[in-house]
């Protein structure tokens, strides 16, 4: 047989592969499954970032209680954090007060003080001595597992943006910000659509949080997904840029 005469049966088989029904549906589970693996990977990666920030926000939590609130402390964190991890931007005065905001809303206020005690003990600056020098967290292990079973864990299942705007307009009413993050779950709100139900008081209208939540991953298609797998916050934590 001739090369063109193999060529044309290749083609022809192409052609026929192309036009198979079942060659058709198998593109299209292939490309099912793999937004299915990307988002499932994005939500790993968020889930990470946000109790990296949720751990920075307990830390700045409990040595703002000897050093105070003031604008000098979250300028001088943020100016040292930026100098020991200079391709991170995530590190701004502003995002590290949200990440004090986050971990205080969500945490129950007898596991704070219970921590607070443990990490301070009765001489708060043994702590400030020894915190730079160790990379142990400031609280025990089996307490610190014990206060992540209080955690709701679904609010490391939403991209920081989203938390970020619960965070503003629910000023540490916990059941209010627990319900947006539910709802933004559910159906796979954007971030647009978050901020216009936030805006419209739902959570008033309808009374209560929801407290049975079952969570199911966003929908490929959906604009939450897209969100979650495009969130600059993502990219930066994992230092990745454009280039």
């Amino acid at each position: 047989m001739s090369k063109e005469s193999k060529s044309l049966v290749k083609d022809e088989q192409i052609t026929g592969m192309k036009q198979d029904d079942q060659y058709k549906r198998w593109i299209t589970d292939v490309s099912r499954r793999f937004k299915s693996s990307q988002i499932k990977a994005a939500i790993k990666v968020n889930d990470e970032m946000l109790r990296f920030y949720w751990s920075l926000g307990r830390d700045i939590s409990y040595m703002s209680q000897q050093y105070g609130y003031g604008s000098g402390f979250y300028k001088q964190i943020s100016a040292d954090l930026s100098k020991m991890l200079p391709d991170v931007k995530s590190f701004s005065a502003t995002n590290l007060k949200y990440m004090r905001y986050f971990y205080e809303l969500y945490s129950t206020e007898q596991s704070r003080q219970q921590l607070a005690d443990d990490s301070m003990g009765s001489n708060r600056q043994q702590f400030a001595d020894d915190f730079p020098e160790t990379n142990e967290q400031p609280a025990g292990n089996n307490l610190e597992v014990a206060v992540n079973a209080k955690i709701p864990q679904e609010i490391f299942l939403i991209p920081w943006g989203h938390n970020i705007l619960i965070l503003d307009k629910c000023k540490g009413n916990r059941d209010k910000a627990l319900f947006y993050v539910h709802k933004t779950l559910e159906n796979s709100w954007s971030r647009a659509v978050l901020l216009n139900f936030l805006d419209t008081d739902l959570f008033e209208r309808q009374g209560k949080a929801i407290t049975n939540f079952a969570h199911t991953l966003p929908e490929p298609l959906s604009d939450l997904a897209q969100q979650i797998t495009k969130d600059p916050y993502t990219f930066d934590y994992l230092t990745l840029t454009e280039r």
